[in-house]
């Protein structure tokens, strides 16, 4: 019964052995992400395996366009956990229950917007990126879905961030499980017994999201020997809102950035026909596997460097940024090896077509160098963002989707023209990325080491 209870217990970062602490904080959260990661990756086996195709095409190209409207939800989430880190670190109980509370009354209002924008502009935005006439519709009923649901979707991805900033990553965890077990029963119900194609493996996951935020909400108000969930801080207050705005907005920015270069390069990928389109959605649902690790370091060291910053240990901060960017460094090594390896069996669970399976692993083989460089470039943005520097990282995202990813992804395809390929060569869409990453990457060592980060803090204003 100890040992549950210790498990349960949000991590205090600001003592003990710094890779040991974030190791401890990391483990769990990753499972957490992989569970996550399990509600479109689930939707895409099913409709790969039981509706053809086309339908997988239909879910992949889907999602762009509903990364690009939750944004709101991911900028909100990174302030929360940055304020609620540092308050934490500072012991502040008062301000803690304030940002908390404001964290809430925020959700809340981004979920009805996203809802209503996502309603309206799904189809538009779907013929504007040239979608083929023959996922059309199924894209369109999957993404008005989607954002009609998108309470759920809100809330957990928010409170979980409040609970990291905590230092409990382990209740998300937990919901998430939970969640994914629903997601794929649900999936298998709606699809193969109901009938309901594409829309079914929406609403599936619209439920389960929902499910986990409850389980979220509920697990907040087990807290309340850190904080205190009143009414009376559940309401808008300027400076708490205003900073939790401030410090998201920049992780917001960049995520619409990224969703919007992705869509911008998705109309590439479209001009290349259904089959590409359904290679793209099984390479990024590997790469979405591959990329976790790097993105669950990269959050546990915004949870550490923001704890640390908030208790004035920057000593401790940087001992930790070099200790946590090796463990990421080891795991996206193994990760990397093992998609060369095994990379086929993993694309045939998606597929039965052998040209597609083929056609899949000939990109991931492309894309698995730049994990590597990937797991520095998540690290150390995550330190800066914890120690309240979410500007740099934001510019550097920026520059290496904009004015790096897609030039590149249209250069490439361009100068790679000829009788057989007349759009070009498909492998430059992946190759892109990769050099983004790669620039990317020393640009963020470059602005780390000079140290500009450290003078950042919220408790410094």
């Amino acid at each position: 019964m100890q040992f549950i209870k210790k498990l349960f217990a949000p991590v205090d970062m600001t003592m003990g052995v710094p890779w040991e602490k974030i190791l401890l904080f990391t483990v769990p959260m990753l499972i957490g992400n992989i569970a996550q990661q399990l509600y479109n990756t689930v939707d895409s086996v099913v409709v790969g395996n039981y509706v053809g195709d086309n339908a997988l095409a239909a879910v992949g190209s889907a999602g762009p366009i509903v990364n690009l409207l939750i944004v709101l939800f991911v900028g909100i989430s990174m302030g929360a956990s940055i304020m609620v880190s540092q308050y934490f670190g500072a012991r502040d109980r008062e301000a803690l229950s304030h940002t908390i509370g404001n964290c809430i009354v925020l959700t809340i209002i981004a979920s009805v917007l996203v809802t209503a924008m996502g309603v309206v502009i799904s189809r538009p935005l779907l013929v504007l990126l040239k979608t083929p006439d023959s996922i059309l519709d199924w894209c369109t009923s999957y993404l008005h879905i989607m954002f009609i649901g998108s309470l759920g979707l809100a809330f957990y991805n928010i409170l979980s961030g409040v609970l990291r900033g905590l230092g409990d990553s382990i209740s998300a965890l937990l919901y998430l499980i939970v969640a994914s077990v629903l997601n794929i029963i649900l999936d298998l119900f709606f699809v193969i017994r109901l009938d309901m194609g594409v829309s079914g493996v929406a609403l599936a996951t619209a439920i389960a999201q929902g499910i986990s935020a409850v389980l979220c909400v509920l697990r907040l108000y087990q807290m309340k020997h850190l904080f205190d969930m009143k009414l009376s801080y559940i309401r808008w207050n300027g400076k708490y809102a205003g900073n939790i705005i401030r410090l998201g907005l920049p992780s917001g920015v960049t995520q619409a950035i990224l969703s919007m270069s992705m869509i911008i390069v998705q109309s590439l990928t479209n001009s290349f026909g259904e089959q590409f389109i359904a290679a793209n959605v099984i390479v990024m649902r590997v790469d979405g596997f591959a990329m976790l690790p790097n993105f669950s370091f990269g959050t546990a060291m915004t949870t550490y460097a923001g704890q640390n910053v908030g208790a004035g240990s920057y000593e401790r901060v940087t001992k930790g940024a070099r200790q946590g960017t090796a463990l990421a460094l080891g795991v996206s090594a193994v990760i990397t090896a093992g998609i060369l390896i095994f990379g086929k069996g993993l694309m045939g669970i998606f597929t039965n077509t052998p040209e597609l399976v083929e056609l899949s692993m000939q990109m991931m083989r492309i894309l698995a160098v730049g994990y590597i460089a990937m797991a520095v470039l998540q690290s150390l943005s995550g330190v800066m963002r914890g120690a309240g520097d979410t500007l740099t990282p934001m510019w550097i995202s920026i520059f290496q989707t904009v004015f790096l990813r897609v030039p590149l992804a249209y250069g490439l395809c361009w100068l790679t023209r000829s009788p057989e390929y007349p759009i070009g060569r498909k492998e430059c869409i992946f190759l892109s990325l990769v050099l983004a990453w790669i620039i990317g990457t020393l640009i963020t060592c470059f602005f780390y080491l000079r140290g500009g980060w450290k003078k950042k803090s919220i408790l410094n204003r």
